[in-house]
């Protein structure tokens, strides 16, 4: 079978990784990448041995499929282009500015043959993929996503930078709709929100506490969830779960001190680690050449982009961030 041609439009700090994998599968001929930093796309496709084009379009027809990874203000734009030529695509996150659009493009990716999937890497976590398996009707979830500013993001703040992650694995864990959201955020650096705290409840009575920061000066990546018997805590940095069990605890008093001690029984689950990124694209190729069913419908996709859009909204309504702030949103 003769290996597919693939491409890779924008190779800033994302898109770089996607040449990288693309480079490392013996299945795909990377045939080029696009960026319109001349020197960037000069070096990158140097370093990978590909051909370089300064604009996307210069890919259209000779490329089967393709990751895009350019500023979320031209997804909309970059990915129809390829979807009219029947070329499958990889889009990174968020899909679109809006959902009309985002809509749009499921569509012509359907009428034309073609597979459009979101860059959502954190579903391919091996973590992730065994907590899916260990969750059952949970209670209480709580997701945090803390680091320090990164200046390289200039176009929009945590919620769809980083929130958007948990939110889509805490949509699809609880299988419920939303109920209500309420939301505290914070403007530190930028002109849109820096910290963001969101507590959702859904129908089916479960609730959620999500909190994503680019005002920490730590790194920390986490997902917690309580259900009746059990309470797990996901590390997605270390793709690692804890699993708590049984859990009891008693006070000792004395004339000196008051002491508290807790016990549960821990167990710690065996996961397989493998490169996220690899495993989304892999994924993409199979659904392109072996017609395996995507791994989250579209409805979900659709799902996790309304509920974050309602999420600035609310934002902008209290004026946590300013009105004029996602233009086109």
């Amino acid at each position: 079978m003769p290996a597919i041609k693939s491409g890779v439009v924008g190779v800033g700090h994302m898109g770089q990784y996607h040449v990288g994998v693309y480079s490392e599968l013996h299945q795909v001929d990377l045939v080029g990448i696009a960026d319109t930093d001349k020197a960037r796309a000069n070096e990158i496709a140097q370093r990978y041995n590909t051909t370089p084009y300064h604009h996307a379009h210069e890919l259209i027809g000779k490329v089967e499929i393709v990751s895009i990874a350019v500023p979320t203000p031209q997804h909309y734009q970059v990915a129809k282009d390829f979807l009219e030529a029947g070329v499958h695509v990889l889009l990174e996150k968020p899909i679109t500015q809006n959902l009309k659009h985002a809509r749009e493009l499921f569509h012509i990716a359907d009428k034309h043959g073609a597979i459009l999937h979101i860059g959502h890497v954190e579903r391919f976590n091996g973590a992730v993929q065994e907590l899916k398996r260990l969750v059952n009707q949970p209670i209480f979830l709580e997701s945090r996503r803390l680091g320090p500013y990164t200046p390289r993001i200039q176009d929009e703040g945590v919620i769809l930078d980083l929130m958007i992650h948990d939110l889509d694995i805490v949509l699809s864990l609880v299988n419920s709709k939303v109920k209500k959201i309420n939301v505290v955020g914070y403007s530190l650096y930028s002109g849109y929100e820096d910290l963001a705290n969101v507590q959702i409840a859904f129908e089916n009575g479960c609730l959620a506490s999500i909190t994503a920061s680019r005002a920490t000066q730590h790194k920390i990546r986490t997902l917690a969830v309580t259900q009746r018997d059990a309470y797990l805590f996901l590390n997605y940095t270390d793709q690692d779960i804890h699993i708590h069990r049984n859990a009891a605890s008693e006070h000792i008093l004395t004339r000196k001190e008051l002491r508290y001690k807790q016990e549960s029984f821990v167990e710690r689950i065996f996961v397989h680690k493998d490169n996220p990124l690899k495993l989304e694209i892999m994924h993409l190729l199979d659904c392109a050449t072996n017609g395996v069913a995507r791994n989250i419908s579209v409805e979900e996709e659709l799902y996790s982009l309304e509920i974050a859009l309602k999420i600035i909204n609310m934002m902008k309504e209290e004026k946590i961030i300013p009105g004029d702030c996602y233009n086109g949103y």
